[in-house]
């Protein structure tokens, strides 16, 4: 599923094709690794030593989403910002800005944090609720998801924008 992720996007910028915000969000989720990193740590704390458990990774995609949401639209924020990508990689912050007609781009970064503060939200909330996860796996979800403003807000002295303030787990 990753490498097919990867050879979309290959696709896309070979072809010139430039996909909707949406879609490339859709197969960010894949492509920012967060959700091959999540199911191997699922297996590592044995959270799927039966075939039943182990389908729960697969059935319960909230909470591997948001994390991935967090880590992909934190670094799409980021990059748009620090790197000279010259075409050569896509962004959900550019292909937003095409779509929707901000008065700015601090407009359009203002919302895009609000998503990640909203992404937050739902992690949390779905964290909270019953759910199948053992604590073990949750907090490593939170934790993983607390990583994001670290590595993608290294140069930004308010990288704290970029996390709801006091994740609930520690």
């Amino acid at each position: 599923m990753l490498f097919d992720t990867f050879l979309v996007e290959a696709k896309w910028f070979a072809s010139g094709h430039i996909p909707k915000s949406e879609e490339y969000l859709k197969n960010g989720l894949i492509t920012i690794g967060v959700q091959v990193f999540l199911v191997h740590m699922f297996f590592l704390l044995g959270d799927g030593n039966t075939e039943e458990k182990a389908n729960l990774i697969d059935n319960n995609h909230e909470i591997v989403s948001s994390v991935s949401n967090i880590f992909g639209i934190s670094n799409d924020l980021q990059s748009e910002k620090d790197e000279n990508q010259e075409g050569h990689d896509g962004s959900y912050f550019k292909y937003l800005l095409m779509e929707h007609e901000f008065n700015s781009t601090e407009i359009a970064h203002e919302y895009v944090k609000k998503m990640i503060s909203d992404t937050w939200k739902c992690l949390n909330k779905e964290c909270l609720s019953p759910n199948p996860f053992s604590e073990k796996f949750l907090n490593g979800c939170i934790n993983l998801a607390r990583l994001a403003p670290l590595m993608y807000g290294y140069n930004n002295k308010n990288s704290s924008d970029l996390r709801v303030r006091g994740a609930f787990l520690s």
